[in-house]
């Protein structure tokens, strides 16, 4: 590595980890980057290319290059990229850099929203920094009809944002899932998770040579836009939507029912 990490925590601010699933050179996360280096010691480590989708794969079947990007345009941060998957990021951001006090993620081109949390390589970076036992955050946002981002006025709050998590921290096991409207927020609403999803397609064709491959393509279909209290529905109607997320699987409302049918040995 050709640049330490975390070069200003001598001067005791914390120090906090960003990652992300668009990859190094997205706006996105320079943005949030430059944003929180205003309140804490900030290094970036992220993926070579874009990972979107990716879930929280880790890769264990070939070795990892992690290594110092001056060409990222980050400044005085230093920043890593990673032949990896936005967990991978995090993992190796954690072990060869020193611990952070928090992780966070983005900001992702497109809204994390509803089901998107499970597949989401953005909300999946947080997730890990969770595994790790830091305090973590996830950032995305909805793009303009035309397509366009401008991440200032996330970025901005983001730092607001880090800076009240740093100071109060976060409930074991719970992360928080952010979502910035396209345009100029008209507040803030703390959600749940909604019914968004993308239903599935496969698209078949045939290469130059005859053979036969498929594409899964899909479609977005909006659940409950109308209720504000939801993730969607709160950012789509132009708020800042701000999720508290468990990681906490168990259906407990049903562990009695299901130990009712459950057969003995």
């Amino acid at each position: 590595m050709n640049s330490p990490a975390y070069p200003q925590d001598r001067t005791g601010r914390p120090r906090v980890l960003v990652a992300n699933d668009d990859g190094i050179f997205s706006p996105g996360i320079k943005a949030l980057a430059l944003a929180v280096a205003d309140v804490a010691d900030v290094v970036v480590v992220a993926p070579d290319v874009e990972q979107s989708a990716v879930g929280h794969g880790i890769t264990i079947r070939r070795p990892l290059r992690f290594k110092h990007t001056a060409s990222a345009g980050f400044g005085d941060i230093p920043a890593y990229r990673v032949d990896g998957t936005p967990a991978d990021c995090v993992v190796l951001g954690y072990h060869l850099l020193g611990t952070p006090d928090l992780v966070i993620s983005g900001i992702n081109i497109g809204p994390n929203v509803g089901e998107d949390l499970t597949h989401s390589g953005t909300v999946a970076a947080a997730i890990e920094g969770l595994a790790l036992g830091v305090p973590s955050i996830a950032f995305s946002q909805l793009g303009r009809p035309d397509g366009e981002y401008s991440f200032a006025a996330g970025a901005a709050y983001a730092a607001k944002l880090v800076r009240e998590v740093l100071t109060r921290g976060l409930p074991p096991r719970v992360l928080l899932n952010v979502n910035f409207p396209a345009g100029e927020a008209r507040g803030v609403r703390v959600t749940r998770v909604g019914q968004h999803r993308w239903e599935d397609s496969i698209i078949t064709r045939q290469d130059p040579e005859g053979r036969e491959y498929h594409w899964v393509a899909g479609k977005s279909r909006a659940g409950d836009l109308e209720d504000l209290d939801t993730d969607d529905g709160a950012v789509e109607a132009g708020f800042i939507s701000v999720t508290p997320v468990r990681l906490d699987l168990t259906a407990r409302d049903l562990l009695a029912e299901v130990a009712a049918f459950t057969p003995a040995l």
